[in-house]
């Protein structure tokens, strides 16, 4: 104990100098040479640091423009031009800043579940993918057992031909595994025959849900399955939020809307939050343990003194996915004409959710991809509203609420003009139309695609919150930006007709559009405004250092190609540098 006191003591002698140097007013040189072993956590604390680059951008009107920014306790105290204050010693540091980047709508849990399990995506044969198992099991060999399920995501039968069922997992030495795979959407899984042996007979018929093929459930159907999956450990869990956070930063992500996450979830982030390694800001959307129900004893609203987890709103679902055929649509689709979709809960059960959530403080955020759900939805917000604000323009109320379409994919013009006419916000993934594009018009036939499907520059007045769906698109939100501004694939760089010519051009976000969707759009829609997504006096000090400015990124080289390949140069989160380029 006496060693350990000791070492206490000299470790604080630093840290007692710098303050007195600092508190004496000496050089910022002297204070910087006494802080020299603090932790960085500490220095920022303590001393107000600057850091000077060759340009920031930071999407604050009042100052634009500026090279330098000083931070304090986790948030910028002052962003100037070097020649507004020669005072300030801050050292000059090659790059340049951009806020730092907010991913609207993702998944954080499964992310880093994917990276710990199969990843599936691009998978083209039932040949690649039994080529990925067998290479997983390879490694993991424990995977597959009763206890711990072998998991992967990416699978998609539209490349197949066919749906897959359970017995193609029958194969070599995978007989006897537990396996459940999610389709590409995470809207229907997958599981082999030994995961079928647990399940009752015959199968309930399950509203809102289906089951086209032995071994694959959609929708409300994955709840059969999920009944008997083990669920993972709480240190499992934290490896992939960790993992997870890890990967963001290196994409310049800062801050994301977990969009749905179950309460013990985030008992488990607020444990975490405070740790180091916790790396981006979470904004959690609260998905009760049985989906589209009201739990109130089990949801609390919250927001940690640090920034680094919000809690105040909840998610519904409205349907399904458009590629299983599953988003609830008012017509039936052109390919399947027996079928209009599912919809994961009536509309007047949607409606209730929506008023009793409202009534009780929170957020809502409707999943809504077909046009019967979109509809559905601003249906429920209309009554609620009537609800909340019987005395106020919907617009006011809405300022105060803040509804949210989660996709927002399909819409028809007359529930479009309602949007408007309420001001919804709709939250968008801009991957989903060049990953849908080759598909959609074969769904919903030309018409309906031309009037109603993957709107963006058409919603600009709202404010659309722009992210990726991750895992289900990759979360490099420069590639996001990409397919915003050329409706092209960040992927090939081509269109569904491997042309240049863009998906439904007329629809396309400039630069400065799509940053803002990535950026001040989801602070705004998380009532975090003037505090993320710019860099200003008084918000948090997230940034992202680049190599080349965006903008000539889109001028200069291949022009706006290189924008789908930009590898950022470093993450900085609360004044602390997150992430850093190996050169």
């Amino acid at each position: 104990m006496a060693t350990s006191i000791s070492s206490l003591v000299w470790a604080s002698i630093p840290l007692l100098l710098a303050a007195l140097l600092y508190q004496i007013g000496l050089p910022t040189s002297l204070t910087a040479l006494a802080a020299a072993t603090l932790p960085q956590a500490l220095v920022g604390n303590i001393f107000t640091q600057t850091h000077c680059y060759a340009g920031v951008k930071t999407l604050d009107s009042l100052t634009p423009e500026a090279e330098c920014l000083s931070v304090k306790n986790g948030v910028f105290t002052k962003v100037f031009k070097k020649s507004d204050d020669d005072s300030d010693d801050g050292k000059e540091t090659t790059g340049y800043v951009i806020p730092g980047l907010w991913d609207g709508h993702g998944h954080l849990s499964q992310f880093g579940e994917l990276l710990h399990s199969v990843d599936l995506f691009g998978a083209e044969d039932m040949g690649d993918v039994t080529g990925k198992l067998k290479r997983y099991k390879e490694k993991v060999k424990e995977a597959g057992s009763a206890e711990f399920w072998l998991r992967g995501v990416g699978w998609d039968q539209a490349k197949y031909g066919r749906w897959p069922v359970a017995e193609d997992l029958e194969f070599e030495d995978f007989r006897d595994q537990y396996v459940m795979l999610d389709r590409i959407d995470v809207h229907c899984i997958w599981v082999s025959e030994k995961v079928l042996s647990l399940l009752p007979t015959p199968l309930p018929d399950i509203a809102g849900g289906e089951i086209p093929a032995r071994g694959v459930f959609c929708d409300n159907a994955m709840e059969i399955v999920w009944e008997h999956y083990p669920k993972p450990s709480k240190e499992r869990k934290t490896r992939w939020i960790k993992s997870a956070m890890v990967e963001l930063n290196k994409l310049g992500i800062v801050g994301m809307h977990d969009a749905g996450t179950t309460p013990s979830e985030i008992d488990l982030y607020e444990e975490l939050h405070e740790d180091d390694d916790w790396t981006v800001r979470v904004n959690a959307m609260i998905e009760c343990d049985t989906r589209n129900t009201f739990c109130p004893s089990e949801a609390r609203k919250l927001s940690t003194p640090n920034g680094k987890l919000h809690v105040h709103s909840v998610k519904l679902f409205g349907d399904g996915a458009l590629g299983s055929w599953g988003s609830g649509m008012i017509e039936p689709y052109s390919d399947k004409p027996e079928s209009s979709g599912s919809l994961l809960v009536n509309g007047s059960t949607l409606t209730q959710l929506t008023k009793d959530w409202s009534a009780a403080g929170f957020q809502v955020n409707i999943h809504a991809i077909g046009d019967l759900a979109n509809r559905q939805a601003i249906d429920a917000f209309a009554a609620a509203f009537e609800q909340l604000c019987p005395e106020l323009h919907a617009h006011e109320c809405q300022a105060k609420n803040r509804f949210r379409i989660e996709h927002a994919q399909i819409i028809h013009p007359d529930d479009q003009t309602r949007m408007f006419e309420m001001a919804i916000i709709p939250s968008i993934q801009p991957t989903h139309a060049t990953s849908d594009a080759w598909y959609v018009e074969s769904r919903l036939g030309k018409t309906r695609t031309e009037k109603e499907a993957y709107r963006m520059r058409s919603l600009l007045p709202l404010k659309p919150v722009l992210g990726s769906d991750f895992p289900v698109e990759p979360a490099d939100i420069f590639q996001g930006m990409y397919a915003a501004m050329t409706r092209r694939s960040p992927k090939t760089g081509f269109d569904k007709d491997w042309s240049k010519k863009g998906w439904y051009v007329d629809e396309t976000l400039t630069l400065e559009q799509a940053l803002r969707g990535f950026t001040v759009n989801p602070a705004y829609a998380a009532f975090l405004e003037e505090r993320a997504g710019v860099i200003k006096e008084g918000a948090y000090a997230d940034w992202v250092v680049l190599d080349r400015p965006l903008e000539k990124l889109v001028v200069e080289g291949l022009g706006v190609e290189d924008l789908r390949m930009v590898a950022v140069k470093e993450t900085w989160v609360g004044g602390k540098r997150v992430y850093k380029r190996e050169e």
